[in-house]
């Protein structure tokens, strides 16, 4: 859910409907999905084991962070943001952390190639914020 403004009002609109018009079924939408899951799994056992090593405060906040994403991405939950949030942290990591750039660089493609594409079908914005079918029935007399 998301927000736009009209003239003169300002109201709650599904905003992600928007930014895909169909979420994918099918082998795209399969494919989608095993790339959520791969994405998520790597990046929240990735960060889980960085976590566990006592960093300082503000490292544990990006790993924190990273393993929400993780987690959204894993149920399909505001891909969007997951995905470029995903993307910025990796990024980052992989300039800061010089001694395995590549993962980062991957997680972090992914994640932003997430972001573009969307969660496909079979995620939890598909059924909050995807197209549903309304069935009018006829008066019965």
């Amino acid at each position: 859910m998301g927000f736009s403004a009209g003239v003169g009002k300002f109201y709650a609109r599904p905003v992600l409907r928007r930014l895909f018009s169909t979420f994918a079924r099918g082998w795209p939408g399969a494919g989608l999905l095993l790339m959520r899951l791969v994405v998520g799994i790597a990046l929240v056992v990735r960060r889980m084991i960085e976590l566990q090593s006592a960093p300082p405060i503000s490292l544990a906040v990006i790993h924190v962070l990273a393993i929400a994403s993780g987690i959204l991405l894993l149920a399909g939950l505001w891909t969007p943001i997951a995905g470029v949030l995903l993307a910025i942290i990796e990024i980052w990591s992989a300039f800061t952390h010089p001694h395995d750039p590549w993962s980062s660089i991957l997680l972090g493609t992914l994640g932003a190639a997430l972001a573009m594409l969307g969660p496909g079908a079979w995620s939890a914005d598909a059924r909050l914020f995807g197209w549903k079918r309304i069935d009018i029935r006829g008066r019965k007399n």
